[in-house]
């Protein structure tokens, strides 16, 4: 009986990563501007308590700097201290979130370190450093490599995203429904926004068993938006009833992922994505409401009852 109790044991500690599917959380654009429906000292505030009632340890804000004390943005200041204090990491998104692109490669740099000088001396730092845009040079692989060798120089790994649905798309339909005079389906969007994000999670999860041979620690972008902190429990809900684990951004962070520096035609989008365009995997390698053909109309049908 005690070595069919063994074999067991072992059998189950060789069960493959795939088993096991987990995700950390991260919010591009903090302190970011008002919303539809929130101004952002409140939207923090139920964020916040969101995340803490969610059971979410630890998410990361990918902060932009410049944005604090600019009109409109609230007490930006106060609310990345009130992420902290709840648990939650900071992460350097540039001071002023320019597309590497547009923007030659010493403007760019200087503009990363212009926040990390901001950041690094701040509780909760953490060493990861998001393109905006996820664009990392596009066509262009001197400039690319260029900011590479410049992240490593600098003590700075990529803060990469392995699933996303385009969130900020989703509030920027919402906002421009709200100062139109529409009516909003808040029902519908909550299910859109969640329906959305679950599915490029489940999506990006089985491009990428396909591309690594497992299922790796996701981090799933979104952004400090209204929708977030009106459903981000939902989300959560959703997720772990499909399987998902939520884990911290630290945790994500240490998966091997991060030393990935795969060469692509074109530097932009996810990680997962890059991996399996190097490998050769055919198109389309991401989730499909990323492609704002698909997803407006589908908001315009759901939300906001058009074209029915």
């Amino acid at each position: 009986m005690k070595l069919v109790t063994a074999l067991i044991a072992c059998l189950l500690l060789a069960l493959p990563a795939t088993a096991q599917k987990r995700i950390a959380l991260s919010f591009d654009d903090a302190p970011r501007g008002a919303g539809a429906f929130l101004d952002p000292d409140t939207r923090a505030k139920k964020l916040t308590a969101a995340l803490r009632k969610a059971g979410v340890k630890q998410a990361v804000f990918f902060v932009n700097p410049g944005n604090i004390g600019q009109p409109g943005h609230g007490d930006g200041l106060a609310n990345l201290d009130r992420y902290v204090k709840a648990g939650h990491v900071l992460a350097n998104h540039g001071w002023s979130h320019l597309k590497l692109g547009s923007t030659d490669a010493d403007t760019y740099l200087a503009d990363l370190d212009r926040a990390e000088a901001w950041l690094k001396p701040r509780p909760a730092y953490r060493p990861w450093f998001r393109f905006p845009f996820l664009d990392e040079g596009g066509k262009d692989k001197v400039k690319r490599d260029a900011i590479r060798a410049g992240l490593k120089a600098r003590g700075l790994t990529n803060g990469y995203v392995t699933a996303e649905s385009s969130d900020w798309n989703i509030e920027a339909l919402a906002i421009a429904a709200k100062q139109a005079g529409k009516r909003i389906d808040m029902k519908a969007l909550r299910d859109l926004y969640v329906e959305s994000h679950v599915e490029a999670a489940e999506f990006y999860d089985a491009l990428a068993i396909k591309t690594l041979g497992r299922s790796p620690a996701h981090v799933m972008l979104l952004h400090e938006t209204d929708i977030a902190a009106l459903f981000i429990g939902d989300l959560v809900k959703a997720l772990k009833a499909r399987g998902w684990t939520i884990v911290t951004a630290d945790e994500a962070y240490a998966d091997p992922l991060r030393d990935s520096a795969p060469d692509t035609p074109h530097a932009q989008g996810t990680l997962i994505e890059a991996l399996a365009w190097e490998m050769g995997l055919p198109a389309p390698r991401w989730y499909d409401r990323n492609d704002l053909r698909i997803a407006n109309p589908l908001f315009a049908k759901r939300v906001l009852g058009e074209g029915e």
